[in-house]
């Protein structure tokens, strides 16, 4: 019997069971950061809402999942915490959609993206696979005793 652990919007959580599935609801411009260790099978998913924490640092310290550039290396410590090892990290993103900015002004799933894409780069990491922009929101479940990932938008299931 599976067990949701849900990851709310400026949240985070890692889970080593078997039975656990990491879940996170309404990705919009908001990215879901998902890395996986099958070889500890450990996973971890944030669901992180701005790119860069330097607008409100006061914030970032009180929930430093909510921006991109902190929360994502917030999730690697954790990670390695855990015992997992860089190399076997498989990491994956969705979100950025343009949900309610569709005249593109803010941009924010863009730029949330792009900033994903430096911290990997900084920290050596290659991204494996990736469903990012549209107009669709996503939900996202990392069942962690297999790493499979399920992507659910507009009512259509896919792997990722």
């Amino acid at each position: 019997m599976s067990h949701n652990v849900i990851v709310d919007i400026a949240g985070a959580a890692v889970a080593d069971q078997p039975e656990e599935v990491l879940v996170t609801y309404s990705l919009g411009s908001c990215i879901g950061v998902v890395f996986y260790d099958p070889v500890l099978r450990i996973g971890g998913m944030a669901h992180c809402m701005l790119p860069l924490s330097q607008i409100d640092t006061h914030k970032a310290e009180q929930k430093p999942f909510m921006f991109v550039d902190s929360g994502v290396v917030k999730l690697l410590d954790m990670m390695y915490q855990r015992g997992c090892r860089k190399k076997d990290l498989v990491v994956r993103v969705a979100g950025a959609s343009r949900v309610m900015d569709n005249s593109n002004l803010f941009r924010i799933g863009e730029r949330n993206y792009a900033v994903f894409r430096k911290v990997m780069w900084k920290n050596g990491l290659l991204i494996k696979r990736e469903d990012i922009g549209g107009e669709n929101s996503r939900t996202l479940r990392l069942f962690i005793a297999t790493g499979q990932l399920t992507v659910r938008s507009g009512g259509v299931e896919w792997d990722l």
